[in-house]
C-alpha cells in the first residue's frame, strides 16, 4: 500500500509543489484547500481534492479518518501585514487552523508525522547575527511570527504529552513559479511581472537589507525529507526545528540586477522611501537541516531565478494567446 498524505493548503505556491514532489514518490496524496488565495487549477493531477477550511470540523474529521501517515500542513495566512492589521484574524487561521489538525491527529491514534511551515524570516526577529541557526533567540517582531512559534510550542506539549510525531521547517523567503505576484512575500514574482510589463523595479530604501531566498523545488525535497527521515527525540522547541534556506544573504540590488540579466530586461531601478519596521539582515543556517534531514539546497540563485521567469513570461504569454 502507497503511504498516505495530506497537503494542507495544496492549492497554493509551496503547497502545490509538496503535493507534486509526494505524488511522484509514489505517496497517496490528499490535498484540503479552501482556495482563498490558492488555485485549484494547481492541485496535481493523481491528487485527491476537498475544499476545506483548515478551521473547519470536516478538516478535522478528514485528519482523523484519513490514517494519514504524513500531514504537512502548509495552509497558512502569510501576510505580515495583514497580521498586523488583524492579529485575531491572523491568529484564528495560523493557530487555530493548526490545532483543529493537532488535535484531530492525537484523537485519530494513528501514527502520524505532522510536518510544520513555520518561519525563519519571522520568529528570530533583529537582534540575531546572521546566518542564524535554529537554537538563537526567538524575538518575533510582528502577529504572523509570532503566531508561527506558538504553534511551534503548542507542537512541543503535543509531543511530549501525547506522544505526536511533529517537526518545524522554518522557511527563509521561498521563490519560484506559481508565487503570487500581488503578495507581500513574493518580491521575486512583483519583479518578474513588472520585467515582462518593461515596467521599473521598486527598491525600497538603499536595497541593502538582505534575504535568504530558496528555491521552491528545494524547499518541497525539505518537506518530503521531513517525511520519512529518522528524527530526533523531542526535548525542546529546537530540538526538531529545521531552517530551510541557503545560508547566503542576497540584497534587493543584487536580486534586481540579476533578474535584469536572466530575463534580459531593460527595466530601471526604482528608489522609493524605506519601509519603516523592514528587517535589514535575514538569512539562516541550514547545516542543521544537512545532518539530521540529508538536506541541502541544490538550486542557484541564477538558475532558479532563471527558471522563475520563464515560468511567469510563459504565463503571460499563454495569457496573451
Amino acid at each position: 500500500m502507497p503511504r498516505r498524505a495530506l497537503v494542507t493548503g495544496g492549492a497554493g505556491f509551496i503547497g502545490s509543489h509538496v503535493a507534486d514532489l509526494l505524488l511522484a514518490n509514489d505517496y497517496s496524496v490528499t490535498v484540503i484547500d479552501n482556495l482563498s488565495s490558492g488555485k485549484r487549477s494547481q492541485v496535481p493531477e493523481g491528487a485527491a481534492f476537498r475544499e476545506l477550511d483548515v478551521c473547519s470540523p470536516e478538516a478535522a474529521a478528514t485528519v482523523r479518518e484519513g490514517k494519514f501517515d504524513v500531514i504537512c500542513h502548509l495552509a497558512a495566512q502569510i501576510d505580515v501585514r495583514k497580521s498586523v492589521a488583524d492579529p485575531a484574524a491572523d491568529a484564528t487561521l495560523n493557530i487555530g487552523g493548526s490545532l483543529n489538525l493537532l488535535e484531530a491527529v492525537r484523537q485519530s491514534g494513528h501514527a502520524t508525522r505532522f510536518v510544520f511551515s513555520s518561519t525563519g524570516g519571522a520568529v528570530y526577529g533583529d537582534l540575531v547575527e546572521a546566518p542564524t541557526s535554529e537554537e538563537a533567540p526567538k524575538d518575533p517582531q510582528s502577529p504572523y511570527g509570532t503566531a508561527k512559534f506558538s504553534v511551534e510550542l503548542y507542537m512541543g506539549y503535543f509531543a511530549r504529552v501525547h506522544g505526536l510525531d511533529c517537526v518545524a521547517l522554518r522557511y527563509s523567503n521561498v521563490y519560484g513559479p506559481r508565487q503570487d505576484p500581488h503578495g507581500e512575500a513574493g518580491v521575486v514574482a512583483i519583479f518578474c511581472d513588472r520585467l515582462i510589463d518593461g515596467a521599473p523595479l521598486t527598491i525600497f530604501g538603499d536595497g541593502g537589507q538582505t534575504r535568504d531566498y530558496v528555491y521552491v523545488g528545494d524547499v518541497a525535497r525539505a518537506n518530503l525529507a521531513a517525511a520519512t527521515v529518522k528524527l530526533p527525540p523531542a526535548t525542546g522547541v529546537d530540538s526538531r526545528a529545521f531552517n530551510i534556506g541557503t545560508s547566503i544573504e542576497t540584497d534587493v540590488v543584487q536580486l534586481a540586477t540579476l533578474l535584469k540579466e536572466v530575463s534580459s530586461g531593460d527595466s530601471e531601478l526604482a528608489h522609493a522611501p524605506a519601509r519603516a519596521g523592514e528587517q535589514r539582515r535575514s538569512a539562516v543556517r541550514n547545516d542543521k537541516a544537512g545532518k539530521v534531514l540529508g538536506w541541502k539546497p541544490k538550486m542557484s540563485l541564477r538558475d532558479g531565478l532563471r527558471d522563475t521567469y520563464q515560468w511567469f513570461a510563459a504565463r503571460r504569454a499563454g495569457e496573451r494567446a
